[in-house]
């Protein structure tokens, strides 16, 4: 009993994001919470905080009481659910271009919101997005026939994100990615400015990008996407298992940082950074930054042998920080903490000096492992049978890269029973969407 009380504080503890920081000092558990945990990184906003409450009432694919509805309104608001279950995109991409938005999946009725065949597309400012699992699947269309999806992606007009607690997998090109214009703009400045920017991926589970699938160049087992110039990005306690690269990929001159993830059983690149030549052409190469501090990485079965942590390829410059960062192989063994896929003169710049978002702490990459399977990704108070399997997989070194949902899962996307709860607005904080009965109640029967 003893344990149960303890799992069900830690839960209860770790469920709290960056935006309930406050709430959790009140309560006095700051304590017990790693303070690199509860931080919003960069991106700094409150969403919808203050604006109307819409209630998603359908999981059909568009029309009235649609979350797609939900994203095309104008205006402050929060997004709330009165339906659980799958929403079926029909292999389109919603893309949300009206900012000012909470969109709060842990107020959906068990068995939670899924999305499948489709992807999320943010080209808006001050957005919250939060316990929602997107999956889209390759749904038997042939190998390389290209309308690949990513999970969620960002693009121009993107800044200010967050992105906490959702679970990602089988997407046919990123499962989660940062993407944007590369040189709108006259100076690097401007492509700094005009390119996502100030965005958190935090808490989130990212795993088995599908290899050999719909792409049109082929392989493409992917994790995370930071596109080139994209700035102020904070990757923050995510997970990353069996992406066979990209997890994640900064691409030329993009700043940001990695903190507290655990990156399990990557193919042929854990981290990476790259500059590509033909992609810049006669634009000024821009030296990127990227600090990594308290992140595990375990190689598994699909792992290369040797491969470091941090590798280098393409034509560009990386200004690096690196600070209490574990990588082991398959028995324990120290792997290389830095490394590269280059001839060129590319140099990895080391530097005194982390590049960080003011006031940002990390936890001892010791502690990931029993802290991150516990909260990680969308609804922990009632897991998904396919994260429950995937956490269950890393902790047993059975990770497998894969280029189909239907592999080691026969029943492919998933099938859950639809249901329906009425939004009850006297139960939630409306300033960070935690239920007032602290999120210890979810865990009980029947409880909201």
């Amino acid at each position: 009993m003893r344990a149960a009380r303890t799992l069900t504080l830690l839960l209860a503890l770790a469920l709290s994001t960056g935006l309930c920081q406050a709430q959790a000092q009140a309560q006095g558990t700051a304590a017990l919470h790693p303070a690199s945990f509860v931080h919003t990184g960069w991106a700094q906003t409150t969403g919808g905080q203050g604006g109307k409450i819409l209630r998603v009432t359908t999981l059909a694919a568009d029309g009235p009481g649609s979350l797609k509805a939900a994203l095309d309104t104008p205006g402050p608001r929060i997004v709330v659910f009165e339906v659980g279950g799958v929403i079926d995109m029909g292999g389109a991409s919603y893309t949300l271009r009206e900012g000012r938005v909470t969109i709060a999946g842990q107020t959906a009725p068990d068995p939670g919101i899924t999305l499948v065949r489709g992807e999320l597309n943010l080209a808006a400012a001050d957005v919250i997005l939060q316990h929602l699992s997107i999956r889209p699947g390759a749904y038997g269309r042939p190998k390389r026939s290209g309308r690949d999806h990513d999970g969620i992606t960002t693009s121009e007009g993107a800044r200010r994100i967050i992105v906490d607690h959702c679970s990602f997998s089988w997407a046919t090109d990123e499962n989660l990615s940062v993407g944007g214009p590369r040189f709108k703009g006259a100076t690097p400045d401007a492509w700094r400015d005009t390119t996502s920017h100030a965005i958190t991926y935090s808490h989130n589970l990212i795993y088995e990008g599908l290899g050999e699938s719909v792409h049109g160049k082929g392989e493409h087992s992917k994790g995370t996407l930071i596109h080139d110039n994209a700035n102020r990005i904070l990757l923050l306690g995510n997970i990353y298992a069996s992406n066979r690269e990209r997890n994640a990929l900064f691409k030329g001159g993009a700043w940001g940082a990695m903190v507290n993830n655990l990156i399990y059983n990557p193919g042929s690149r854990a981290v990476h950074y790259n500059l590509i030549a033909h992609e810049w052409l006669d634009q000024p190469y821009q030296t990127g930054q990227l600090t990594l501090v308290g992140n595990v990485y375990r190689a598994g079965p699909g792992t290369a042998e040797r491969l470091p942590l941090f590798t280098l390829g393409g034509v560009g410059d990386v200004q690096l920080y690196e600070q209490d960062n574990l990588a082991l192989d398959r028995q324990g063994q120290p792997l290389p903490l830095t490394g590269r896929y280059t001839a060129s003169s590319a140099q990895i710049i080391a530097v005194r000096e982390p590049y960080l978002p003011a006031g940002l702490s990390w936890v001892s990459p010791r502690e990931l492992e029993r802290l991150l399977p516990l909260y990680a990704g969308s609804r922990p108070w009632a897991r998904d049978p396919l994260d429950f399997k995937q956490l269950s997989d890393i902790a047993e070194d059975r990770g497998t890269l894969i280029d189909d949902e239907t592999q080691n899962n026969p029943d492919g996307l998933p099938k859950r029973r639809a249901t329906q709860r009425a939004f009850v607005e006297a139960d939630w904080q409306l300033a960070d969407m935690s239920p007032k009965a602290g999120w210890a109640s979810l865990f009980k029967p029947g409880a909201r």
